[in-house]
């Protein structure tokens, strides 16, 4: 079975299917629509095998469809019938979920990302949880307002690594997490990883979207140690590197 998995993020939509050896991307933003969006797809996809879709959504999704309108692109994704649109089955997630099921190894992990907001999900024994963390109170606002992009650029680069340090400290306890991935653009900002945390990869989308037609890849992991809070010398020079390349084999 060959997949198709698209990656529909606020400034490119990026394609990988597999058996093919790199990605391929366009430009979303504001004024992208559903139907833009499948019909840049099937313009870059022309020249490739697909039987199935697989689709990160950059929002809330419920049963398979979005539930929430995003909040960089156009509007008229929650009642757009994907589907019909491909002409294939399709499975659609929340981009962050998507990200952590390619970023998982084992036990209990949780998925951060650090970009224009803060996207979360858990995956619990390879069982993908979505989650909405970004809204949760934090001081006198929300995670979100702290450690998204309003929060890098209202309270500069050293205040704003303190809080993802303090946020991720608090996480590992209150979820009793076995395993932390920060992901999104600006991971790349902090000079070292929170303890306990490691950083991931743009790449490990496309990992997950080949994931989510082969359940069986995540499935029977053994649940690790708890994290000890041990201070580590990581950062994002150190992270794991996940390429298109390596994306190819988990799908083959």
């Amino acid at each position: 079975m060959n997949v198709l998995v698209i990656d529909i993020g606020g400034t490119h939509v990026k394609i990988l299917a597999t058996g093919q050896k790199e990605r391929r991307e366009f430009e979303s933003g504001p004024a992208l629509t559903p139907e833009r969006m499948v019909a840049g797809v099937k313009e870059l996809a022309k020249d490739w095998k697909y039987d199935v879709v697989a689709i990160g959504y950059p929002g809330r999704v419920r049963y398979n469809r979005p539930s929430a309108e995003p909040r960089n692109l156009a509007k008229g994704w929650v009642d757009f019938d994907f589907k019909a649109a491909f002409k294939r089955p399709v499975k659609l997630v929340n981009d962050a979920a998507m990200q952590a099921l390619g970023s998982y190894r084992e036990g209990t992990m949780l998925f951060a990302g650090l970009g224009t907001g803060f996207g979360a999900a858990m995956v619990v024994d390879g069982v993908v949880v979505p989650m909405e963390l970004g809204i949760m109170f934090y001081r006198d606002g929300t995670f979100e307002d702290y450690l998204g992009l309003r929060g890098l650029q209202r309270f500069g680069k050293k205040k704003w690594r303190k809080h993802v340090e303090q946020v991720m400290e608090h996480l590992v306890h209150a979820l009793r997490l076995d395993d932390v991935v920060l992901g999104g653009g600006n991971v790349k900002k902090l000079d070292t990883l929170p303890a306990g945390c490691r950083a991931g990869d743009n790449a490990n989308a496309f990992i997950g979207g080949f994931r989510l037609w082969d359940p069986k890849s995540t499935q029977g992991a053994r649940p690790s140690t708890t994290l000890s809070l041990v201070p580590k010398k990581s950062g994002p020079t150190q992270k794991t590197q996940r390429s298109a390349k390596k994306a190819r084999k988990e799908a083959a």
